[in-house]
Protein backbone atom coordinates (compact mmCIF):
# COMPACT_ATOMS: atom_id res chain seq x y z
CA UNK A 1 0.00 0.00 0.00
CA UNK A 2 1.24 3.49 -0.86
CA UNK A 3 2.25 5.41 2.25
CA UNK A 4 0.77 8.79 3.13
CA UNK A 5 3.26 11.36 4.41
CA UNK A 6 1.54 14.52 5.61
CA UNK A 7 3.32 17.80 4.92
CA UNK A 8 2.69 20.07 7.90
CA UNK A 9 4.32 23.26 6.61
CA UNK A 10 0.95 25.04 6.57
CA UNK A 11 0.50 24.30 10.28
CA UNK A 12 3.93 25.80 10.91
CA UNK A 13 2.93 28.86 8.88
CA UNK A 14 -0.14 29.40 11.08
CA UNK A 15 2.01 28.99 14.20
CA UNK A 16 4.59 31.50 13.00
CA UNK A 17 1.95 34.10 12.16
CA UNK A 18 1.40 34.74 15.88
CA UNK A 19 4.95 34.28 17.14
CA UNK A 20 3.97 31.55 19.61
CA UNK A 21 3.98 27.77 19.66
CA UNK A 22 0.26 27.56 18.87
CA UNK A 23 -0.66 25.39 17.15
CA UNK A 24 2.02 23.07 18.48
CA UNK A 25 3.65 21.46 15.43
CA UNK A 26 4.84 18.36 17.28
CA UNK A 27 1.43 17.79 18.87
CA UNK A 28 -0.22 18.12 15.46
CA UNK A 29 2.24 15.62 13.96
CA UNK A 30 1.52 13.12 16.74
CA UNK A 31 -2.22 13.47 16.14
CA UNK A 32 -1.71 12.94 12.41
CA UNK A 33 0.19 9.74 13.23
CA UNK A 34 -2.48 8.55 15.65
CA UNK A 35 -5.13 8.90 12.94
CA UNK A 36 -3.19 6.66 10.55
CA UNK A 37 -0.68 8.69 8.55
CA UNK A 38 2.51 6.83 7.67
CA UNK A 39 4.90 9.74 7.95
CA UNK A 40 5.49 13.46 8.38
CA UNK A 41 7.02 15.80 5.81
CA UNK A 42 8.42 19.28 6.34
CA UNK A 43 10.22 21.61 3.98
CA UNK A 44 12.27 24.19 5.89
CA UNK A 45 13.33 27.05 3.65
CA UNK A 46 16.27 29.40 4.29
CA UNK A 47 14.03 32.17 5.68
CA UNK A 48 12.23 29.57 7.85
CA UNK A 49 8.91 31.26 7.11
CA UNK A 50 7.01 28.09 8.03
CA UNK A 51 8.90 24.95 9.08
CA UNK A 52 12.17 25.78 10.82
CA UNK A 53 15.43 23.90 11.20
CA UNK A 54 14.62 23.40 14.89
CA UNK A 55 11.38 21.68 13.84
CA UNK A 56 13.47 19.00 12.14
CA UNK A 57 15.07 18.05 15.46
CA UNK A 58 11.87 18.37 17.48
CA UNK A 59 9.89 16.15 15.10
CA UNK A 60 12.66 13.57 14.73
CA UNK A 61 12.79 13.04 18.47
CA UNK A 62 9.00 12.87 18.89
CA UNK A 63 7.38 10.96 16.04
CA UNK A 64 7.38 7.19 15.59
CA UNK A 65 6.74 7.12 11.83
CA UNK A 66 9.11 8.30 9.10
CA UNK A 67 10.27 11.90 8.90
CA UNK A 68 10.82 13.21 5.37
CA UNK A 69 12.71 16.51 5.13
CA UNK A 70 12.55 18.33 1.81
CA UNK A 71 14.78 21.13 0.64
CA UNK A 72 17.54 22.54 -1.48
CA UNK A 73 20.80 21.02 -0.18
CA UNK A 74 22.50 24.23 0.91
CA UNK A 75 25.22 24.04 3.55
CA UNK A 76 22.80 24.99 6.34
CA UNK A 77 20.24 22.43 5.17
CA UNK A 78 22.83 19.66 4.95
CA UNK A 79 24.24 20.49 8.38
CA UNK A 80 20.75 20.07 9.86
CA UNK A 81 19.77 16.81 8.16
CA UNK A 82 23.14 15.16 8.71
CA UNK A 83 22.83 15.90 12.42
CA UNK A 84 19.13 15.02 12.77
CA UNK A 85 19.23 11.97 10.47
CA UNK A 86 15.60 11.83 9.27
CA UNK A 87 14.37 8.70 7.52
CA UNK A 88 14.39 10.42 4.14
CA UNK A 89 15.69 13.59 2.54
CA UNK A 90 14.00 14.80 -0.63
CA UNK A 91 16.25 17.07 -2.67
CA UNK A 92 14.32 19.97 -4.23
CA UNK A 93 15.94 22.69 -6.37
CA UNK A 94 13.79 25.57 -5.14
CA UNK A 95 15.13 29.12 -5.08
CA UNK A 96 15.20 30.88 -1.69
CA UNK A 97 12.36 33.23 -2.71
CA UNK A 98 10.12 30.56 -4.25
CA UNK A 99 6.58 30.57 -2.85
CA UNK A 100 6.47 26.81 -3.32
CA UNK A 101 8.41 24.20 -5.27
CA UNK A 102 8.00 24.79 -9.00
CA UNK A 103 10.40 22.45 -10.84
CA UNK A 104 12.34 19.24 -10.53
CA UNK A 105 16.06 18.68 -10.95
CA UNK A 106 17.84 18.42 -14.26
CA UNK A 107 19.71 15.29 -13.21
CA UNK A 108 21.89 15.38 -16.33
CA UNK A 109 23.10 18.94 -15.82
CA UNK A 110 23.51 18.63 -12.04
CA UNK A 111 24.61 14.99 -11.85
CA UNK A 112 28.01 15.67 -10.29
CA UNK A 113 26.55 17.89 -7.58
CA UNK A 114 23.70 15.51 -6.78
CA UNK A 115 26.06 12.54 -6.67
CA UNK A 116 28.12 14.31 -4.01
CA UNK A 117 25.01 15.14 -1.97
CA UNK A 118 23.42 11.68 -2.25
CA UNK A 119 26.71 10.01 -1.36
CA UNK A 120 26.99 12.06 1.83
CA UNK A 121 23.40 11.27 2.83
CA UNK A 122 23.81 7.57 2.05
CA UNK A 123 26.96 7.42 4.19
CA UNK A 124 24.75 8.63 7.05
CA UNK A 125 22.05 5.99 6.40
CA UNK A 126 19.54 8.55 5.13
CA UNK A 127 17.32 7.50 2.25
CA UNK A 128 17.53 9.92 -0.66
CA UNK A 129 14.82 11.05 -3.06
CA UNK A 130 15.29 13.45 -5.98
CA UNK A 131 12.41 15.74 -6.96
CA UNK A 132 11.89 15.14 -10.67
CA UNK A 133 9.76 16.40 -13.53
CA UNK A 134 7.93 13.61 -15.42
CA UNK A 135 10.64 12.91 -17.99
CA UNK A 136 11.92 9.33 -18.47
CA UNK A 137 15.21 10.69 -19.84
CA UNK A 138 16.08 12.05 -16.39
CA UNK A 139 15.53 8.79 -14.53
CA UNK A 140 18.75 6.97 -15.40
CA UNK A 141 20.74 10.04 -14.43
CA UNK A 142 18.91 10.13 -11.09
CA UNK A 143 19.99 6.54 -10.50
CA UNK A 144 23.59 7.47 -11.36
CA UNK A 145 23.38 10.28 -8.80
CA UNK A 146 22.98 7.60 -6.15
CA UNK A 147 19.34 8.30 -5.28
CA UNK A 148 17.17 5.62 -3.71
CA UNK A 149 13.96 7.17 -5.00
CA UNK A 150 12.56 9.85 -7.22
CA UNK A 151 9.63 12.07 -6.27
CA UNK A 152 7.44 12.96 -9.22
CA UNK A 153 6.53 16.65 -9.25
CA UNK A 154 2.79 16.37 -9.87
CA UNK A 155 1.67 19.98 -10.38
CA UNK A 156 1.04 19.53 -14.13
CA UNK A 157 -0.86 16.31 -13.51
CA UNK A 158 -3.11 18.05 -10.99
CA UNK A 159 -3.58 21.09 -13.24
CA UNK A 160 -4.70 18.99 -16.23
CA UNK A 161 -6.52 16.20 -14.41
CA UNK A 162 -10.03 17.58 -14.90
CA UNK A 163 -9.66 18.34 -18.60
CA UNK A 164 -8.00 15.07 -19.66
CA UNK A 165 -6.74 12.75 -16.96
CA UNK A 166 -5.42 10.17 -19.44
CA UNK A 167 -3.11 12.71 -21.05
CA UNK A 168 -2.31 14.26 -17.69
CA UNK A 169 -0.94 11.01 -16.27
CA UNK A 170 0.86 9.72 -19.38
CA UNK A 171 4.35 11.16 -18.80
CA UNK A 172 4.16 10.30 -15.10
CA UNK A 173 3.35 6.67 -15.82
CA UNK A 174 6.22 6.43 -18.32
CA UNK A 175 8.67 8.04 -15.92
CA UNK A 176 7.56 5.85 -13.01
CA UNK A 177 7.81 2.72 -15.16
CA UNK A 178 11.35 3.61 -16.19
CA UNK A 179 12.29 4.17 -12.54
CA UNK A 180 10.74 0.87 -11.52
CA UNK A 181 12.70 -0.96 -14.24
CA UNK A 182 16.06 0.24 -12.96
CA UNK A 183 15.32 -0.23 -9.27
CA UNK A 184 14.36 3.28 -8.17
CA UNK A 185 11.35 3.58 -5.90
CA UNK A 186 8.78 6.23 -6.77
CA UNK A 187 7.25 8.94 -4.58
CA UNK A 188 4.92 11.73 -5.71
CA UNK A 189 3.85 15.10 -4.45
CA UNK A 190 2.48 18.58 -5.17
CA UNK A 191 -1.17 19.60 -5.56
CA UNK A 192 -2.48 16.09 -4.94
CA UNK A 193 -5.94 15.99 -3.37
CA UNK A 194 -8.96 13.79 -2.74
CA UNK A 195 -10.14 14.24 -6.32
CA UNK A 196 -6.98 13.30 -8.24
CA UNK A 197 -5.12 11.00 -5.85
CA UNK A 198 -6.84 7.67 -6.54
CA UNK A 199 -6.31 7.85 -10.31
CA UNK A 200 -2.60 8.57 -9.79
CA UNK A 201 -2.35 5.56 -7.50
CA UNK A 202 -4.27 3.33 -9.96
CA UNK A 203 -1.95 4.28 -12.83
CA UNK A 204 1.23 3.88 -10.75
CA UNK A 205 0.40 0.83 -8.63
CA UNK A 206 3.93 0.54 -7.19
CA UNK A 207 3.92 4.11 -5.88
CA UNK A 208 5.85 4.01 -2.59
CA UNK A 209 4.74 7.27 -0.99
CA UNK A 210 2.80 10.46 -1.57
CA UNK A 211 3.51 13.69 0.28
CA UNK A 212 0.44 15.91 0.67
CA UNK A 213 0.12 19.15 2.59
CA UNK A 214 -1.84 22.12 1.29
CA UNK A 215 -5.00 20.34 0.13
CA UNK A 216 -5.03 18.04 3.15
CA UNK A 217 -4.77 20.90 5.63
CA UNK A 218 -7.53 22.81 3.82
CA UNK A 219 -9.72 19.68 3.92
CA UNK A 220 -9.13 19.50 7.67
CA UNK A 221 -10.84 22.87 8.07
CA UNK A 222 -14.03 21.46 6.57
CA UNK A 223 -13.88 17.77 7.45
CA UNK A 224 -11.79 17.54 10.62
CA UNK A 225 -8.31 16.04 10.95
CA UNK A 226 -9.21 12.45 11.77
CA UNK A 227 -11.79 12.17 8.99
CA UNK A 228 -9.46 13.80 6.47
CA UNK A 229 -6.60 11.38 7.16
CA UNK A 230 -9.02 8.47 6.80
CA UNK A 231 -10.31 9.76 3.46
CA UNK A 232 -6.81 10.19 2.03
CA UNK A 233 -5.75 6.75 3.21
CA UNK A 234 -8.82 5.26 1.54
CA UNK A 235 -7.75 6.77 -1.79
CA UNK A 236 -4.45 4.88 -1.54
CA UNK A 237 -5.87 1.41 -0.92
Amino acid sequence: MTKLSVNINKIALIRNSRGTNFPDLVKFALEVESFGADGITIHPRPDQRHATYQDVFDLKSAISTELNVEGNPTKDFMDVVLKAKPSQVTLVPDAPNAITSNAGWDTLKHQSFLLEICSELNRNDIRTSIFLDPNPLLVDAAKKCGADRIELYTENYAKNYKSNKVNAIADYSKTALEANKIGLEVNAGHDLNLENLKYLKDQIPYLAEVSIGHALVVDCLYLGLENTIRLYKNQLK
